[in-house]
């Protein structure tokens, strides 16, 4: 498919740079794509009024880290050259894959030194396609984990960082209530809007909750720059559903529940723990896997998720779990009547086109 059928345009004033307060306090877009009226305007706070006894939602547990390093280069013994490296997936217990900046600039075999005080030390082991590497750190293990979480700085998304930088806000509001696995340099952000007050509203109605864990990557921001969707690849991404989530998940649909998904990263992880026929097997591993119009959905019955950008590969997975028309139609609604977009913005309740 064409990837400029998948672009809109947005005005640079719907993009949000802090998140509502409080976080259930944020407009929630319904949209029921085989409806008359597939479009209805509510808030976060709303959502149980949707869901049912015996429903169940499904979260990305993945806890963000201060991902974002800056450096110097070394090099033949000589220094000084700034260098940004945004961490995206751990190889080993004393390796990263970065996209780093300048990376035209930047060679295997460079040394950089992170930090103010130049305490976390690695060398350019490898470099790729569009700027990505991988860094060897002189530390390792726990130490290394320590170290980064010393010196870096949380990852604001390309959109929010170029306007402001990140502050001591960020690393509470950047992070659901519920994240514990270590790992994410993205935040899943549909879970951004659920506080303690609203799960217990959604235990009052008989909602279950499940957690999967997706490491979300900086690859999550970055732009599809092919013109046919065949020819974009995705970056790989670390997840894990273990047997009591997929169990529980398969006796939800058993019983007649329905599953919604919170957020882009729980569905794709779901999609790619499921069998052929929907069942959800317990699962670890890498997965790429690039959802588009056509793609036939195996788990998820609703998604719960933010706004996100043109071009992108999560617009392309709405598109395909709500429809493409549909889908088109909301965002229009959704700019027209002033939603707040990306990270720190409003959400929107999908459910799925029959």
């Amino acid at each position: 498919m064409r990837v400029d059928i998948f672009d809109f345009e947005l005005p640079e004033e719907r993009i949000a740079l802090r998140p509502a307060s409080p976080r259930e306090a944020a407009r929630l877009l319904v949209v029921r794509p085989d409806a008359a009226s597939p479009y209805a305007d509510h808030h976060v706070g709303d959502l149980p009024d949707f869901l049912r006894d015996g429903d169940a939602l499904v979260f990305n547990d993945t806890r963000v880290i201060p991902a974002q390093l800056e450096g110097v280069r070394v090099r033949d013994g000589a220094g000084g050259q700034p260098v940004s490296a945004t961490l995206h997936m751990r190889v080993a217990a004393d390796r990263w894959k970065a996209f780093a900046r300048p990376g035209k600039r930047i060679k295997a075999g460079d040394r950089v030194l992170f930090g103010a005080d130049a305490t976390l030390a690695a060398t350019v082991e490898a470099k790729g396609e569009g700027g990505e590497v991988t860094l060897a750190f002189e530390a390792s293990g726990p130490e290394l984990d320590r170290a980064i979480a010393d010196v870096g700085h949380i990852p604001l998304p390309p959109y929010i960082a170029s306007k402001r930088h990140d502050d001591a806000a960020d690393r509470r509001d950047y992070q659901t209530i519920y994240a514990r696995e270590e790992g994410a340099v993205a935040a899943p952000t549909a879970g951004l809007h659920f506080t303690g007050a609203l799960f217990e509203k959604l235990d009052a109605r008989g909602v279950e909750r499940h957690f999967v864990t997706l490491h979300v990557g900086a690859g999550t921001f970055l732009p599809v720059k092919a013109d046919d969707t065949r020819d974009h690849v995705m970056h790989e991404e670390i997840g894990h559903v273990s047997l009591k989530t997929a169990e529980a998940l398969n006796a939800v649909r058993a019983r007649g529940g329905r599953i919604v998904s919170v957020g882009t990263t729980s569905l794709r992880l779901l999609e790619s723990a499921a069998d052929r026929d929907g069942t959800i097997r317990p699962w670890s591993g890498a997965t790429g896997i690039f959802i588009t119009p056509g793609y036939r959905f195996r788990t998820a019955d609703a998604l719960m998720t933010n706004f996100h950008l043109p071009k992108s590969t999560l617009f392309m997975l709405v598109s395909a779990f709500s429809g493409l028309e549909t889908m088109r139609g909301a965002y229009a609604h959704a700019i027209e009547t002033g939603y707040r977009f990306y990270s720190y913005g409003d959400s929107s309740l999908l459910f799925r086109k029959t």
